[in-house]
This record gives structure tokens, C-alpha cells and sequence, in this order.
């Protein structure tokens, strides 16, 4: 049986890689040596041309946001696609004190 895969990503070289998940080891860029984001199997890459998708995905990973599967195989839940959406979720988190990284996954503003 093959082992599971997991997404890691390299955000300046905007570059998604698939690799087996074996413990703490330490992942580099092939192209520029810099540590890979841990993103979760989850993960569906946007195109390297796309750099509003990667702003996007950016925000999100600095917030503490990942891709990861949850216990009954679902997906990760909502996550913004745009940077329309995550200003909005932003602006919410600013006006009512929740903490960013809430306001990123929530769905719907009240």
C-alpha cells in the first residue's frame, strides 16, 4: 500500500510539491532552497501565473490557515478564493475583535 502524500508549498517561487509525510523532517524548494510551507493534503494549487491566487493563499498561510483533511475525510472547510473576499473577512475581524485567522474560514459575514 502506498503511502499518503501531502502538499507543501514554496510561496516565492509560487510552486506546489506532493511528497510522502514522514515525521518532522525539514523540506526545502528545489529551486530556491528556502524551507516549504506545510499545506495539507487538501491543497488544490493555483496556476503560478495567478498571483492574485498566490496573494490570496499567502495571507492565508501566514494566518495560520491550512488544507488538512479532517477526521471523516471531508475537505478543509471554507477558505477564500479571492482577495475581495479575504478584505471583507478582514475588515469583519477589525470591527468585531475575532481573531483573523476565525474570520478567514467563516463562510458567511452576519
Amino acid at each position: 500500500m502506498a503511502h499518503a502524500k501531502t502538499s507543501f508549498v514554496c510561496l516565492p517561487c509560487r510552486a506546489s510539491y506532493k511528497q510522502s509525510y514522514p515525521g518532522d523532517q525539514d523540506r526545502h524548494c528545489p529551486r530556491c532552497a528556502k524551507p516549504l510551507i506545510h499545506v495539507g493534503s487538501a491543497f488544490a494549487a493555483p496556476r503560478r501565473r495567478d498571483t492574485a491566487a498566490w496573494r490570496t493563499l499567502s495571507v492565508l498561510l501566514n494566518a495560520g490557515i491550512r488544507f488538512h483533511k479532517d477526521c471523516c475525510g471531508c475537505g478543509p472547510g471554507y477558505r477564500p478564493r479571492t482577495l475581495r473576499e479575504v478584505r471583507e473577512r478582514m475588515a469583519y475581524a477589525r470591527k468585531t475583535g475575532e481573531p483573523f485567522a476565525r474570520a478567514l474560514v467563516r463562510h458567511e459575514l452576519p
